[in-house]
C-alpha cells in the first residue's frame, strides 16, 4: 500500500535500475500492451527482494494507464540459462508483479537437455507456477517474433527497436526532474502571491519604495527560476524529437511519445503558471506603484501646504500700507520680492493639484482620499494669490492716495512761496496788484488737478486702507490746503481793494522789518507787505497776522517733511535689522545642519563603512573650528542681536561688546586651505554623497563650509546700510566703530592667510607680535658692509619683495607662482631675512620719487629702498611703521622712568625752573599730573639698563639675512643721491647732562594721540601739525593745532611724548638737529633717553 502511496524516482532508485535486470525498452504487443524485458541476467535470484519490487513498480508505473490497463508483455530471456533458473525467475515475478498481465513469453534454454527438461517440467508444473494468464514457452527469437511484431523488439531480441538503457536512464531522470521543478515553481509562486496578497501596505515614501523593491526583486528571481526551468524543458524535449529532426522518416516508439507529450504538458503547465503569476504580479506591481505615487503626493502635500501656511502667514505681515510714498513703494517691492519667492511655491502646488486628473486616469485606488486634497491645494492657491493681489491693490490705492496727498502739500508749498515771493513794493501800485491778481489766479487754476476736493469722498474712496495714522495725516494736508487757500483769499481782496482805481497818489513806504521764511523750494523769503498811504493801517495788520499765519504753515510743512524722513529712515533700519536676524537664523540654522548632518555622522558607527579610510579622523582638519563658531552665534550672538530688534540703530554696541569672539573667524579661514584640499580628495565619496541626500541639500558640503566666509564678510555690509540709515541717531558712532572694528577683523584675516603661506622662516612667528601690514614692493638695497660688485651693479633692477610688517620685526619674503584650485590658489612666500624692529629706522621720502620710502638698519649698515604701487600705500606704511617706533619709544621711556622711581623711591621729580607757582597753577599742574599717571604718560627722566624691553639681536634670536640670492638678485641695489643722517647723531649733539631734551617754538608733527589737555576742547591726533608757540609757567606750553586751528596749554612731560623727536611736519628727529632727513629710530631715540647707562636699546640682548 505504501509503494502505491509513494511514488517512486528514477534518481532514487538510479542504481537499481542501472544492474538492468529488468527494462522497458518502448515496445508495444498487438493491441499496445507495453512489453518489459527481463534480460538473461545471471545474478537475477541474487537480487535484494526489495531492488526488485522497486524496480518492477517503478516500469509498470511509467506508461500511460489506459496502455498500463491493458496489461503488460513479459518477455523473459533466459536462452542462456537453466531450467531451475527460468521456474525460479517465473515464481518470483508471478510473485511480485505489481500490474496486470496480459502475456509472459519465456525464451527457454537453448541446450539440448534443459530445453527438453524444460518442456516436459512445464507441462507438470504448470499449475505451481501460479499465473493468471498464459504462458508460452518459446524455442527462437523467431517465434517471439510472432507475438511481438520485430519492430517492437530490441536488438539482442532480433528486432530493431532502437534502445540504450543509460540513454533511457538519463532521459527518465531530466524529466523527472523537469516534473518536479515544475511543480516546485508552481508552489513557490503560490506561496510568493499569497504573501503578496497578504502584504499590508507601507504608511511612508521609505518603506513603500523599500517594499517594492524587495518585491521586484523577489519576482525578479522567480521569473529567473521559470526562465531556467523552460530552458530545462526545452531542452529534453529537444533531446527526445532530435531524431526526428535529424532523419524525417524516424519514427518515435510509444515511449518517447509519451516521453514527449510528458515534456510538453509540463511546459505548457509551466507557461500558464507563468501567465498567471505575470497578470497577479502586475496588479499587486500596479498597487504598490499607486501606492508609492500616493505616498509622494501625500509626503509632497504635506510639504507644499506647510510652505503655503508659512507663506501665507508672511503675507499676513504685510498689513501697514505705509505712510509715505518712499515707504509704500519700499513695502511695494518687498511684496514683489516676496511673491517672487512664494511663486515657486504655489507653481509646486498648483502642479501637484493637477495630479488629480493623473489619479483618476490612472484608476487609483485611492482618488477618493487624493481628490480633496487637491481641491484644497488649489483653494489655498487661489486663496493666497488672491490675498496677495488684494495686498498689493490695497498698496497701489495707498501709493495713489500718497500722490494724491504730495500732489495738494507740493501744491500748498508752492502757493506759500507765491505769496511770499510777490514783491510788496510792487503791489502798491494798480498794475502790481493786478499783476499779482493774474498770478494768484493763474495758479488757483492749477489747483483743480491737485488739490483735495471733498474730504467726505477721500474718507470713502479710501476707506478700506485708511488707519488712524493715516486718516490724521489726510486731515493735516486737507486743512494744510484749506490754510493756504484762506490766505489766497485775504491776499485777492487786499489786491482788489489795491488795484481798483485810485483817487489820490500813493507813496509808498519803506516795509517793516520782518522774518525772512524759506519754501521747502529753496525760494526767496515771503515778506510782509506795507501799505503807505493812511488808510493802509487795517492792511498792514492784515498782512502782519496773514505772513505770520503763512510763516506758521510752512514751518509745519517743514516738520511734517521732516518727520516723514525720519520715519523712512525709521521704516529702513528696521528693514535692515530684519534682514541681520532674520539671516542670522538661517546662518545659525545652516552651521547646525552641517555639523548634525556632516561632522556628526563622521563619528556614526553605521556610517563608518562609507568613510574612506584616508578621510577617518580627519574632522578637525575638514570642518575646522566651525563648532566653535555656531556655539558663539547660537547662544551668545543671535541672542544678543534680539534684544536690539526694537532699537536697531544702537545694534552697533553689540558688535562691539562681542568683538573679540569674532576672532575665532581667523582660525577658521587660516584652516580653510587644508580643509578644501582635503574635500577636493574626497568629494566624491559615497559618505558625503549620502550625508547630501539625508539632508535633501541640492549644494554639497563645500558651498556650506564655505558660510562663515561669507558671514564675516556680510557683516559689515549690513552694518555700512545701518550706518547710512543712522548718521543723525544715538548709536551712529557705535555703528562706525564696529564697522571699523569688523573691517579690521577682516584684514586681519586677510593678512593671516598670507602669513601662514610663509615657508622657509625657522622661527615662530607668533613670537613676531601681531602682523600690522603685508603687501608686495619693488626693494633695492644699499649696505655699507657687503662685496663691492653687490653695491655697484645690484643697485638698477629692484628685488619683487612681500613684506610682512610684525609689532617687533619686518619681514622680507619672495612671493612664489599661484597654482592649484581655490584656496590652494593662493601664492606662497618664501622667507628671505627679516630685521630686528628694535634696530629699524626709516626715511620717509627719498628725492626722486614719491612713492618710495627707506628702511634701514643699524645706523644704516643696511639700507633698503622700498617702492610702494601708490604713495597711498606709501604712507599708510610709513604711519604704521612711525606708530611701531614711536610706540617702543614710549615703552622704553615709561620703563627706564619706573626703574629711576624705584631707585629713588625718596627723590622728587625734576621741577622746571619756574617752580614758582601761584595755588592754582599748582592745583593745575596736579591735577595734570593725576591725568598723565592715569593716562600712562610720563616725563621722560632717565632710564635703567635692565629694565627695557627685551628683543633679540639681529642673528642671535632672528634669522639671519639671507644673501645667498640668484644670479638676478645678487645684482639687486640702490645708493642715495644724499646720505640721511642717523638720528642718533644729532640726539647725542642735543642732550643734556641730565638726559633732558629742551623744547623750542616751532612746528612739529604729533605722532600719538592726545586729549588731556588744561582746556578740554584742545585735542591733538597722530599726524596733526602742530606749532609750539611759547612755554609758559610750571612747565607748560601754548600749543596752535594747525590742522583744526585750536589752541591750548600742553604740560612740556607730555609735548615730548607727542611730538618724539620731531623737528618737521615730516622728520622725527631731535629737536636741536638742524636736519630735515625725515628719520625716525626707536633704537636712536632709546640710545638717547637710556644715556644714564651709556647702553643703546638696540644693544640690550634678547
Amino acid at each position: 500500500m505504501h509503494q502505491d502511496i509513494i511514488p517512486l524516482y528514477a534518481a532514487d532508485i538510479q542504481d537499481q535500475l542501472k544492474k538492468q535486470f529488468a527494462y522497458l525498452s518502448g515496445g508495444r504487443g498487438g493491441d499496445g500492451c507495453p512489453v518489459i524485458t527481463f534480460p538473461d541476467y545471471p545474478a537475477f535470484s541474487e537480487i535484494p527482494e526489495k531492488e526488485f519490487q522497486n524496480v518492477l513498480t517503478y516500469l509498470t508505473s511509467i506508461p500511460s494507464l489506459r496502455d498500463a490497463g491493458i496489461g503488460f508483455i513479459l518477455v523473459i530471456d533466459r536462452r542462456q540459462d537453466k531450467w531451475t533458473s527460468v521456474k525460479a525467475s517465473i515464481l518470483r515475478i508471478a510473485a511480485s508483479f505489481p500490474g496486470n498481465l496480459q502475456l509472459v513469453l519465456v525464451l527457454r534454454p537453448t541446450g539440448f537437455f534443459h530445453r527438453a527438461l524444460s518442456d516436459i517440467a512445464f507441462r507438470f508444473n504448470k499449475d505451481e507456477l501460479k499465473m493468471k494468464v498464459p504462458i508460452i514457452m518459446l524455442g527462437s527469437v523467431s517465434e517471439l517474433q510472432g507475438y511481438i511484431d520485430k519492430t517492437q523488439l530490441t536488438e539482442d531480441l532480433g528486432g530493431t527497436l532502437d534502445y540504450c538503457h543509460n540513454r533511457w536512464l538519463s532521459r527518465r531522470t531530466a524529466i523527472e526532474g523537469f516534473a518536479q521543478k515544475v511543480k516546485q515553481t508552481a508552489q513557490i509562486l503560490q506561496s510568493f502571491g499569497t504573501e503578496l496578497a497578504e502584504t499590508e501596505l507601507p504608511n511612508d515614501v521609505q518603506s513603500t519604495s523599500s517594499l517594492l523593491a524587495t518585491h521586484t526583486e523577489k519576482k525578479d528571481k522567480m521569473k529567473e527560476d521559470i526562465r531556467v526551468a523552460v530552458e530545462q524543458g526545452d531542452d529534453i524535449l529537444g533531446s527526445i524529437t532530435k531524431p526526428v529532426t535529424e532523419n524525417p522518416d524516424y519514427k518515435l516508439n510509444q515511449d518517447q511519445l509519451d516521453n514527449q507529450t510528458t515534456v510538453e504538458r509540463l511546459l505548457a503547465q509551466l507557461h500558464e503558471t507563468e501567465t498567471a503569476f505575470d497578470e497577479f504580479w502586475m496588479k499587486h506591481q500596479q498597487k504598490l506603484e499607486q501606492c508609492l505615487r500616493l505616498r509622494n503626493f501625500e509626503q509632497n502635500f504635506r510639504e507644499v501646504k506647510a510652505a503655503l501656511d508659512i507663506v501665507s502667514e508672511r503675507l499676513s505681515a504685510f498689513t501697514d500700507v505705509g505712510n509715505s510714498r518712499s515707504h509704500v513703494e519700499h513695502i511695494l517691492k518687498d511684496l514683489a520680492n516676496f511673491k517672487e519667492k512664494s511663486d515657486e511655491i504655489v507653481t509646486k502646488a498648483k502642479m501637484l493639484a493637477s495630479e488629480r486628473d493623473a489619479f483618476i486616469q490612472s484608476n487609483h485606488y485611492a482618488v477618493d482620499s487624493i481628490i480633496p486634497k487637491c481641491s484644497e491645494l488649489h483653494h489655498l492657491c487661489d486663496a493666497f494669490t488672491t490675498e496677495i493681489e488684494r495686498r498689493r491693490k490695497l498698496l497701489n490705492k495707498s501709493l495713489e492716495l500718497h500722490d494724491l496727498l504730495e500732489k495738494s502739500m507740493k501744491w500748498c508749498d508752492e502757493g506759500i512761496y507765491l505769496l511770499a515771493s510777490q514783491p510788496v513794493d510792487k503791489c502798491q501800485s494798480q498794475d502790481g496788484a493786478e499783476s499779482a491778481l493774474q498770478e494768484i489766479e493763474k495758479f488757483l487754476d492749477t489747483g483743480a488737478g491737485n488739490k483735495i476736493k471733498e474730504l467726505n469722498k477721500i474718507y470713502e474712496e479710501y476707506a478700506h486702507i485708511l488707519n488712524e495714522d493715516l486718516k490724521d495725516h489726510v486731515q493735516k494736508v486737507f486743512q494744510k490746503q484749506e490754510s493756504m487757500e484762506e490766505m489766497f483769499q485775504k491776499r485777492q481782496v487786499s489786491l482788489k481793494k489795491l488795484a481798483a482805481k485810485q483817487t489820490r497818489p500813493v507813496q509808498p513806504v519803506a516795509p517793516r522789518p520782518e522774518a525772512f521764511v524759506k519754501s521747502p523750494c529753496t525760494s526767496p523769503g515771503l515778506q510782509r507787505e506795507n501799505v503807505s498811504n493812511s488808510e493802509s493801517s487795517a492792511l498792514r495788520r492784515v498782512n502782519y497776522r496773514k505772513a505770520k499765519s503763512e510763516t506758521t504753515e510752512l514751518h509745519q510743512s517743514r516738520g511734517g517733511s521732516t518727520m516723514d524722513d525720519e520715519e523712512n529712515l525709521a521704516v529702513l533700519r528696521q528693514h535692515v535689522m530684519n534682514e541681520l536676524i532674520e539671516t542670522e537664523r538661517a546662518y545659525v540654522e545652516e552651521l547646525l545642519c552641517v555639523l548634525e548632518g556632516y561632522a556628526a555622522e563622521m563619528d556614526n558607527p553605521l556610517m563608518a563603512h562609507l568613510i574612506p579610510p584616508e578621510l577617518q579622523n580627519k574632522k578637525d582638519i575638514l570642518f575646522g573650528n566651525m563648532e566653535e563658531i555656531y556655539h558663539f552665534h547660537n547662544r551668545i550672538f543671535l541672542r544678543e542681536l534680539e534684544t536690539y530688534v526694537e532699537y536697531p540703530e544702537l545694534v552697533g554696541r553689540c558688535f562691539l561688546d562681542q568683538m573679540e569672539d569674532f576672532q575665532i573667524y581667523e582660525k577658521y579661514c587660516q584652516n580653510k586651505p587644508r580643509s578644501e584640499s582635503l574635500w577636493r580628495q574626497f568629494s566624491d565619496s559615497v559618505f558625503f554623497q549620502e550625508c547630501q541626500r539625508k539632508l535633501d541639500h541640492k549644494l554639497s558640503l563645500d558651498s556650506y563650509l564655505l558660510k562663515p566666509v561669507q558671514r564675516i564678510t556680510k557683516y559689515q555690509l549690513l552694518l555700512k546700510e545701518m550706518l547710512k540709515y543712522s548718521k543723525n541717531c544715538e548709536g551712529a558712532e557705535d555703528l562706525q566703530e564696529a564697522l571699523t572694528s569688523i573691517l579690521g577683523i577682516l584684514k586681519a584675516v586677510n593678512d593671516s592667510m598670507h602669513q601662514i603661506a610663509i615657508t622657509g622662516y625657522d622661527g615662530n612667528l607668533n613670537e613676531l607680535g601681531k602682523l600690522l601690514m603685508q603687501g608686495s614692493f619693488n626693494v633695492w638695497t644699499d649696505h655699507k658692509k657687503g662685496h663691492t660688485k653687490v653695491k655697484d651693479l645690484a643697485r638698477f633692477k629692484p628685488m619683487q619683495r612681500h613684506l610682512f610688517l610684525h609689532e617687533k620685526a619686518v619681514l622680507f619674503c619672495k612671493k612664489r607662482e599661484e597654482n592649484g584650485e581655490g584656496y590652494e590658489k593662493a601664492p606662497s612666500y618664501s622667507y628671505k631675512h627679516s630685521l630686528n624692529m628694535a634696530a629699524v629706522g626709516i626715511t620717509e621720502n627719498v628725492k626722486g620719487d614719491a612713492k618710495k620710502f627707506e628702511i634701514w638698519y643699524n645706523a644704516r649698515e643696511e639700507v633698503y629702498i622700498v617702492q610702494a604701487p601708490t604713495p597711498e600705500v606709501k604712507a599708510t606704511w610709513v604711519n604704521e611703521i612711525r606708530k611701531v617706533l614711536t610706540s617702543q619709544l614710549q615703552a622704553c621711556r615709561e620703563a627706564s622712568q619706573h626703574r629711576t622711581l624705584e631707585q629713588t623711591q625718596s627723590l622728587p621729580l625734576p621741577l622746571p625752573a619756574s617752580s614758582c607757582a601761584s595755588p592754582s597753577r599748582n592745583h593745575i599742574r596736579n591735577t595734570k599730573k593725576t591725568e598723565e599717571k592715569k593716562a600712562d604718560l610720563t616725563s621722560l627722566e632717565g632710564c635703567g639698563t635692565t629694565v627695557a624691553p627685551k628683543y633679540p639681536e639681529k642673528g642671535k634670536g632672528w634669522a639671519k639675512p639671507s644673501h645667498s640670492l640668484d644670479a638676478s638678485e645678487e645684482n639687486d641695489g640702490w645708493s642715495s643721491a644724499e646720505e640721511a643722517l642717523n638720528s642718533s647723531d644729532a640726539e647725542e649733539e642735543g642732550a643734556g647732562g641730565a638726559g633732558e631734551i629742551k623744547l623750542t617754538p616751532g612746528k612739529y608733527t604729533v605722532v600719538t594721540d592726545y586729549d588731556k589737555g588744561v582746556s578740554e576742547e584742545f585735542t591733538v591726533k597722530s599726524g596733526d601739525l602742530v606749532q609750539l608757540i611759547r612755554e609758559g609757567e610750571d612747565g607748560l606750553w601754548f600749543v596752535k593745532n594747525l590742522s583744526s586751528g585750536r589752541e591750548g596749554w600742553i604740560p612740556a612731560s607730555n609735548l615730548l611724548m607727542l611730538i618724539g623727536n620731531s623737528k618737521s611736519a615730516q622728520s622725527l628727529s631731535s629737536s636741536e638737529s638742524g636736519t630735515a632727513s625725515s628719520n625716525l629710530s626707536t633704537s636712536s631715540s632709546c640710545s638717547d633717553s637710556c644715556n644714564v647707562s651709556s647702553t643703546s636699546f638696540s644693544d640690550i640682548k634678547g
